[in-house]
């Protein structure tokens, strides 16, 4: 805290850790795992937060398969030492699950005035994975032609079946009026202005001093066939 900096890519700053610990990915694939606590970003020192480094012994330190890995972690109990890599392996089905989320179930769709009213729409999405699981041996997956038949089903697969069990199971909310003249906005009462959030805008990054400029874009004229063979 307020002390000398520790930078990742040197190791010189590093220091000896404050907890250090040992975990198998496989029988003969070890990794060590070395945590550095009470540590702050330079312009926020109200976060304190800790870091994390695993070193796979037996990786070939490529791209894909790198040999040193940093982590980051804030809250109020970090996980033992021996369960953070292999939870960062389940990185890849909860990005997946994020984007089942966005695109199948709508979670940025929906047109809310209240961040309270958001909150609750993200906890009734959170149950339909759990919903979804659960329905998962009463229908017969719906797959599209370029999908494995020999995996199990998904969750977007199963989705995609749900129709026929909620035609079985029926609905508690009330049948839909029929359509007509609307009553309009009953007289005597008072129209409030919704209240209104700022929006959230990432700026964009300013160009640096002496940096060359855009190059511009080639403009292409439009020609008709009649007046190429004019040419020619």
């Amino acid at each position: 805290m307020d002390g000398p900096p520790c930078k990742c890519k040197d190791a010189a700053t590093h220091g000896p850790p404050d907890a250090h610990g040992q975990t198998q990915e496989t029988a003969a694939k070890k990794v060590e795992v070395e945590a550095w606590n009470h540590l702050h970003f330079k312009d926020a020192r109200h976060l304190l937060v800790s870091v994390v480094r695993g070193t796979r012994q037996a990786a070939k330190d490529t791209k894909r398969d790198p040999r040193v890995s940093w982590f980051l972690f804030e809250g109020q109990q970090m996980p033992p030492l021996e369960e953070i890599t292999p939870t960062y392996g389940r990185r890849y089905s909860q990005e997946h699950g994020y984007r089942v989320d966005k695109q199948d179930l709508l979670w940025e769709s929906v047109r809310l005035r209240t961040p309270e009213a958001f909150e609750n729409w993200t906890d009734i999405l959170a149950c339909v994975p759990n919903q979804l699981c659960l329905a998962r041996p009463f229908v017969q997956a719906m797959r599209q032609p370029w999908e494995s038949k020999q995996r199990p089903a998904t969750l977007q697969q199963v989705r995609r079946a749900m129709g026929r069990i909620l035609v079985e199971l029926g609905t508690p909310a009330k049948p839909s009026q029929p359509r007509g003249k609307s009553p309009g906005w009953p007289s005597g009462r008072q129209r409030e202005i919704a209240q209104t959030y700022p929006v959230i805008k990432k700026e964009p990054s300013a160009r640096k001093t002496g940096s060359p400029k855009p190059k511009r874009r080639a403009r292409y004229t439009t020609v008709t066939l009649t007046e190429v063979l004019r040419v020619v």
